[in-house]
């Protein structure tokens, strides 16, 4: 049986998609990267049932969601009012912030992680809100579904998919 081509091909990987600033696409760099330390697979720009995208959304070996969302600016921070509808769709939110953003104009009730393009360190943990059995199952399958479509896009680029996830 021949090798994989993506096993024999490890230089295959994602395009930036150009959505965000350079700033933005370094810290998810470096709060995928700490995720990945920490034993979950993860998604950026995941698109949710609602139609909202977030930035980094992380699934752990035990099934716990967590969604990531990025703010590059105090300017970002203030123009983004979406990131509270993510809560319907994670057991756990945390905002990523460069080091240089103030982190006083952050909800106190939300995670805290603080990230560059090389790492990430959670500086405050964020509360556990466990999601009903079927949204978490919906969110689940949504998340595999992207996977193998991503997985299956870095194969075979000139596939054309769907885009539904």
């Amino acid at each position: 049986m021949s090798e994989s081509p993506i096993a024999s091909a490890p230089s295959l990987v994602l395009p930036p998609d150009g959505r965000q600033s350079a700033a933005a696409a370094g810290i998810q760099r470096g709060v995928r990267r700490l995720f990945a330390q920490l034993g979950h697979a993860t998604i950026p720009e995941f698109t949710l049932a609602s139609g909202r995208r977030a930035d980094v959304i992380a699934l752990s070996s035990n099934g716990v969601l967590t969604i990531i969302e990025i703010k590059s600016s105090v300017a970002d921070f203030r123009a983004d009012r979406k990131w509270p509808d993510y809560q319907d769709f994670c057991d756990r939110f945390y905002f990523a912030v460069p080091e240089s953003l103030p982190l006083d104009i952050l909800p106190e009730d939300r995670g805290l992680i603080v990230a560059d393009t090389f790492g990430a360190a959670i500086l405050r943990e964020a509360t556990h809100h466990p999601l009903s059995g079927a949204r978490r199952k919906a969110v689940t399958l949504r998340f595999a579904r992207a996977a193998a479509s991503a997985l299956h896009a870095l194969a075979d680029p000139d596939c054309v998919l769907d885009g539904k996830f």
